[in-house]
């Protein structure tokens, strides 16, 4: 695809861009502690700057800081203290050609900073109650630091005239020290429950003065706001507002048809562009990923449709939209501008590899929530796939200095990271990996989890880019290193899984999770076939490798619907990221599936944000999640447990799956340092991390060279 419609310019009011691609406002806690704009998030704008996007919006900026803040690290606008790193961060932007704009924010009833620190939170009425679930699923460490956990008893302050006043005062004081930064414009952060909202909303302004009632009242603010704003900086400074199409899970709350018409109140009041986005009141923690951080894809650009046919000035998409449906949106006049967030986070290059014709390059999001889930515990923002996010001015592809041979054994993500990185630093890279095809276990987990095989794709593509000499079906050993003369030697040959002492887990209807990875993959499947199948199975299984499925991961998934050499019943001994991963794969296939997990945290490995999905979506497939029990034995068709009070009880059993006992595999690593090789053991081999922790490691070894 050219992606011309997306690449091609546009116009916010009298705001030149020079593409209809924004990074979409997402609070970042990569601010000082005092509000500041340090090295860390003027780095960070930056680098999305020079990655070719048209427009950035700084997300969540305190207008009132500390006052109406929700993060620990968040941007203050609300004292000329704040311009000097403000006015370094535009000039930053602007050296690569982007616009840069500051989303101002006052979070109202959702001020957790002002809860944990004593201040009042200001409020249009008085909040309804609310019971959540959203807690049940966090760790015992989590909870420690998950932001609602620093609550006391709030103090509410419902607002008054003057506290109105005031907070208009905020706004446009905000945007006046904005401007005076040499930001090019504004987003009136007008959804989400932050204070205008509060106002918008039928559910949360229960007032009976001139900003309650009516939808005109209950518009009051925000258009005072608006007017205020604009006439303080001007016609040429660009003032638009991001709205809530909806709010979801909300009796009462604000409809599409509200939110057209309060873009079309906004339109007359000055507003050069309406953002559509969508709030949920979180009653439970999935709810979070319907609005405002959507799961499903494009999830809000009818919405934003519907507004477009509304109003005269451009309308921002947003939402988990990707680039082609992005192109095809703005060419059918369905919006004018896209705004990414997560996607930014994962590659800041993505414009840039639009612009050059190479998509496959973009480092793909993977919808692990991550990023968003360190927000709830107090800490900066990371993304799992792209280790340089946050760390843009500490991390850097720099000429290896001398340029050496790096020898990478594993064709895993780790190893093909590490492989891409030594590569770009100019180093002469071998990359060996045992079996006949690359991504290690990444392979395995994009089964289960698509998004996966995305990112699998996208690695093995730009380390094909590359000069590398890839060796397929070889096995590493001191004499082949000697041989191929490497200098260093990064081994990425993953981690060992020794099973738990159980009895009957020596049966041939109990899987550890490698037998099943094998298998499915290819990777020496005869040997666990030999033990496993029965000769039918075998059949089918070599049939399958005929094919060619076993070398693809939607091919296999497809398969699998049909065949898989598990029973009806599946219980899984361990509830960790792989045991509930497999135990959604399984039930999504008509598995009957219990899962045992001797801890008392479930998915512990998984974000918050991605958790809070996978246990909603067990349960809604009556998955049988048995927390703090212990196997005490296996049989040909029961598993024998322990309950935490010591109770006994079985669960009936046509195969059993043991996902737990993964460890680091240092025995390569040691054999090769033994020979006298210099040697980094990098990914599950050094530390058992999943994605984040192979790429992560990956990373700093290969930059440490």
């Amino acid at each position: 695809m050219s992606y011309k419609n997306l690449l091609s310019a546009g116009r916010i009011g009298r705001l030149h861009l020079r593409n209809r691609i924004i990074m979409a406002p997402m609070g970042s806690n990569f601010a000082e502690a005092d509000g500041t704009c340090g090295e860390r998030i003027q780095a960070y704008y930056e680098a999305r700057a020079a990655g070719g996007a048209g427009l950035l919006i700084m997300g969540v900026c305190a207008v009132a800081f500390p006052a109406g803040t929700a993060e620990p690290y968040q941007v203050g606008v609300s004292e000329d203290r704040f311009i000097p790193g403000l006015s370094q961060l535009a000039a930053r932007v602007h050296r690569h050609g982007a616009k840069i704009a500051m989303q101002l924010q006052h979070a109202g009833k959702t001020a957790a900073r002002d809860i944990a620190e004593g201040r009042e939170l200001w409020v249009p009425s008085m909040p309804p109650p609310m019971k959540t679930d959203m807690m049940a699923a966090l760790t015992p460490e989590e909870l420690r630091g998950f932001i609602s956990g620093k609550r006391g008893r709030p103090s509410v302050r419902v607002m008054d005239k003057a506290d109105i006043t005031q907070m208009i005062e905020w706004f446009a004081a905000a945007a006046v020290r904005a401007q005076q930064a040499g930001f090019d414009g504004v987003e009136i952060h007008a959804a989400h429950s932050y204070i205008i909202a509060g106002f918008l909303s039928p559910y949360y302004n229960r007032r009976d003065d001139e900003y309650g009632g009516s939808i005109d009242n209950r518009a009051r603010l925000m258009l005072e706001v608006l007017r205020e704003v604009r006439r303080r900086t001007g016609e040429d400074f660009g003032v638009w507002l991001r709205l809530d199409a909806a709010e979801l899970h909300t009796e009462g709350g604000i409809t599409l048809d509200e939110c057209k018409q309060f873009a079309r109140m906004a339109e007359q009041a000055g507003a050069d562009a309406v953002s559509v986005s969508a709030y949920a009141t979180i009653k439970s923690g999935v709810a979070f990923t319907e609005a405002p951080l959507v799961q499903q894809p494009a999830g809000f650009l009818e919405w934003a449709t519907e507004v477009r046919s509304a109003v005269r000035i451009p309308v921002i998409a947003v939402g988990r939209i990707e680039p082609e449906l992005a192109d095809s949106a703005i060419a059918d006049g369905r919006c004018d501008f896209v705004a990414m967030a997560r996607k930014m986070l994962a590659d800041p290059e993505l414009p840039n590899k639009l612009m050059r014709g190479d998509a496959a390059a973009i480092r793909p999001c993977i919808y692990c929530y991550v990023c968003v889930s360190q927000i709830f515990v107090n800490e900066r923002v990371k993304c799992a796939v792209n280790p340089f996010t946050g760390n843009e001015s500490r991390k850097l592809i720099l000429p290896a200095d001398p340029a050496r041979h790096v020898v990478v054994v594993g064709g895993g993500p780790a190893g093909l990271e590490a492989a891409r990185l030594a590569s770009l630093r100019g180093m002469r890279v071998t990359l060996l990996e045992r079996s006949s095809q690359l991504g290690g276990t990444l392979f395995f987990a994009a089964l289960p989890y698509p998004e996966n095989g995305k990112l699998l794709d996208n690695l093995v593509h730009q380390v094909r880019q590359l000069p590398i000499d890839i060796r397929l079906n070889t096995e590493a050993s001191p004499q082949l290193l000697r041989d191929l003369g490497a200098d260093h030697v990064l081994v990425a040959n993953g981690a060992s899984r020794v099973p738990p002492h159980i009895p009957g887990a020596d049966g041939a209807h109990v899987w550890s999770g490698d037998e099943l990875r094998r298998l499915m993959t290819g990777d020496r499947a005869q040997q666990v076939a030999r033990s496993k199948l029965s000769v039918l199975q075998r059949g089918m299984l070599m049939t399958g490798t005929l094919i060619g499925a076993t070398r693809s991961t939607s091919a296999l998934r497809q398969l699998s619907r049909l065949w898989m050499p598990l029973g009806k019943q599946v219980v899984i001994i361990g509830g960790g990221l792989v045991g509930l991963e497999l135990a959604e794969f399984l039930a999504e296939r008509g598995r009957s599936v219990s899962v045992v997990e001797p801890t008392e945290s479930l998915g512990r490995e998984l974000s918050i944000v991605r958790r809070w999905r996978v246990l909603d979506n067990l349960r809604k497939h009556s998955v049988a999640m048995h927390r703090q029990t212990s196997v005490v034995a296996i049989d040909q068709c029961q598993v024998h447990c322990l309950d935490e009070n010591g109770g006994a009880f079985s669960l009936p059993a046509d195969s059993v799956v043991i996902a737990l006992g993964a460890a680091p595999q240092g025995d390569l690593a040691e054999q090769l340092a033994r020979s006298g090789i210099a040697v980094s053991r990098i990914g599950d081999c050094n530390e058992v991390g999943y994605i984040e922790g192979a790429l992560r490691s990956a990373t700093d070894a290969v930059l440490a060279l």
